[in-house]
């Protein structure tokens, strides 16, 4: 597992120990972001369900300003700011310790916003958590228009639009599925 490209690019990253997380393998990192980017002018992005922080990592290497990465399994959390000091880039990120989904709940009630909202949850109950993630998202101002999000679940896995978060592409790549969403403004959405 490494930084495919950018500042950081090249640069090896630790898994998760113990088994305890599903990486996403570099070959699917590496798709989503040449879908998605592949480089970025700055902004903020959000790593929920986080991992090891390779997605979040990522973004930043290839030009997010800040990331903020949200697990609530304590070796992830470890994992994370390891890979961050790794990289050298601890002070261009937050990692909270928390219940992804009550850590966005957090984030939309202090008026955080977003450009990039990253979702991985484990595949057992992907559907179930990105459908709840999604609920949060459409209803707040946290992901700016124009945003993206990425959902990556089971390959079996269909995901739906919302009000404001459009479906924009889907890709397949084995036994992953990835789903893309932009935000949308409301005027929009009810064309």
């Amino acid at each position: 597992m490494r930084v495919i490209s950018g500042q950081q690019g090249g640069l090896r990253l630790k898994p998760v120990p113990a088994k305890q997380t599903r990486p996403t393998t570099d070959k699917v990192k590496e798709s989503i972001f040449n879908v998605i980017g592949p480089y970025f002018d700055g902004g903020q992005a959000l790593d929920l369900f986080a991992g090891s922080g390779a997605l979040g990592i990522e973004a930043l290497s290839r030009g997010m300003d800040r990331c903020v990465f949200i697990d609530a399994q304590h070796p992830a959390i470890q994992t994370i700011r390891q890979n961050l000091s790794h990289t050298n880039l601890s002070e261009r990120a937050s990692v909270f310790k928390n219940d992804s989904l009550r850590g966005l709940q957090a984030l939309i009630s202090k008026g955080e916003t977003f450009q990039l909202l990253l979702i991985d949850p484990p595949y057992a109950k992907a559907e179930l958590y990105i459908k709840e993630a999604l609920a949060k998202i459409d209803a707040s101002g946290v992901l700016e228009e124009g945003g993206l999000i990425v959902c990556e679940t089971a390959s079996s896995s269909e995901l739906a639009s919302f009000p404001t978060l459009q479906i924009i592409r889907t890709e397949q790549y084995g036994e992953t599925k990835i789903t893309i969403y932009e935000r949308v403004n409301d005027y929009e959405a009810s064309c």
